[in-house]
């Protein structure tokens, strides 16, 4: 019997995802559902809705490049702002449905999506403008600007920009219950094994007590040790988040980016502690390059908002015991990102913080705290 043939959405089609790296990261992103969850955030959808409509005339008879268009949805507001050409770009088999929208808001003549990696797909052009919604979790997580500064370096004529051109991560001291509450679940799950194995040497007489310390540092791992999405509101911040990264992506090289990530910077306290967790989020700005600068600046927030959370919210580490600080105090963090070694698009981070200033708290912190999370 035949193989059956696979529908190409596009002459221009690529390669599909590695396997793993479908099951791990772009499965989810080929369903409508998933798709519809970032669309409604309005923060995200709406941002980069002003940066290109506000910004027509970096637009008009351009060429763009939508990396990992999704919906379609950026590629079909390049489109309105008046692109010539948009080539919107889709790893998964969300690019049929992306096909369907585009056909269906008679954008055909200036859109075509392509499915593919853009690793494996090839232009015949180059283009004006790369756009993409490319940010993680901590900005990082996901690892997609991977693929971005890819698109950047293959197909991105000189001058050409970026849509987001910049970024930076923040921190913030913020009081939490979480870490009480992970604190708690954690022992919950010890009791739990606990019981477990009672039952299994009273039905099946089988000792399982040689994998009670595994089990622990299991659970120890994804209680205390994984970070947590939150919605965190501006007055559980204890003092001004500090940034302890900026890129700009015109710039910033595929090396730079996966190499482990080490900074030291210091968090200002405007309230007493104690300090129960650390608040990590995102800005990204569009301002288009130095040689085509937008009219009009957008900015993209993902910080502590009393309106509510992006869909990205914040990441919240909590902090175990958490850290005693008097106001006017200072901690010093001296922090490490890395890529997780079994899951290349997820996070490790370290954070080795101090207290500095004129408090008892200060005198005391002779040796820095040591704490360490993964971002799953």
């Amino acid at each position: 019997m035949a193989a059956r043939a696979i529908t190409k959405v596009s002459e221009l089609d690529g390669e599909a995802p590695e396997s793993t790296d479908f099951a791990n990261y772009f499965c989810t992103y080929a369903y409508i559902y998933h798709q519809k969850d970032m669309l409604e955030d309005h923060k995200r959808t709406g941002a980069y809705y002003q940066a290109v409509l506000s910004n027509k005339r970096q637009l008009q008879g351009k060429v763009v490049l939508d990396v990992g268009t999704g919906s379609g949805i950026l590629a079909i507001f390049a489109a309105k702002a008046g692109a010539k050409k948009v080539y919107a770009v889709e790893a998964t088999n969300m690019a049929k449905h992306a096909r369907n929208l585009v056909d269906h808001n008679k954008m055909s003549h200036v859109i075509e999506v392509i499915q593919g990696t853009i690793e494996s797909i090839q232009l015949p052009e180059k283009v004006d403008i790369i756009i993409s919604e490319w940010m993680g979790y901590f900005l990082l997580r996901e690892s997609m600007l991977d693929s971005v500064l890819v698109a950047r370096d293959r197909f991105l004529l000189p001058g050409g920009a970026l849509y987001p051109s910049h970024a930076a991560i923040y921190m913030a001291p913020i009081r939490s219950n979480l870490a009480n509450q992970r604190t708690g679940e954690f022992q919950g799950s010890m009791e739990g094994w606990a019981d477990f194995l009672q039952e299994m040497q009273h039905y099946y007489q089988v000792n399982l007590e040689c994998l009670s310390d595994a089990y622990r540092t299991e659970q120890k791992d994804y209680y205390l040790h994984t970070s947590q999405w939150t919605d965190t509101h501006p007055q559980q911040m204890l003092g001004p988040a500090a940034p302890f990264i900026k890129y700009d992506l015109h710039n910033v090289t595929l090396e730079e980016l996966k190499a482990p990530l080490r900074s030291e910077f210091v968090l200002h306290m405007t309230d007493g502690g104690p300090v129960d967790a650390l608040c990590g989020f995102f800005d990204v700005w569009f301002r288009g390059s130095v040689e085509n600068p937008v009219d009009n600046e957008i900015r993209l927030s993902t910080g502590p908002d009393p309106t509510g959370a992006t869909h990205w919210g914040q990441q919240t580490f909590p902090l175990h015991p958490p850290i005693d600080c008097a106001p006017g105090d200072r901690l010093r963090v001296l922090l490490d990102v890395s890529r997780r070694m079994d899951n290349q698009r997820l996070l490790h981070v370290k954070a080795a913080i101090t207290v500095e200033g004129n408090s008892i708290y200060a005198e005391q912190s002779k040796t820095p705290r040591t704490f360490r999370w993964n971002i799953e």
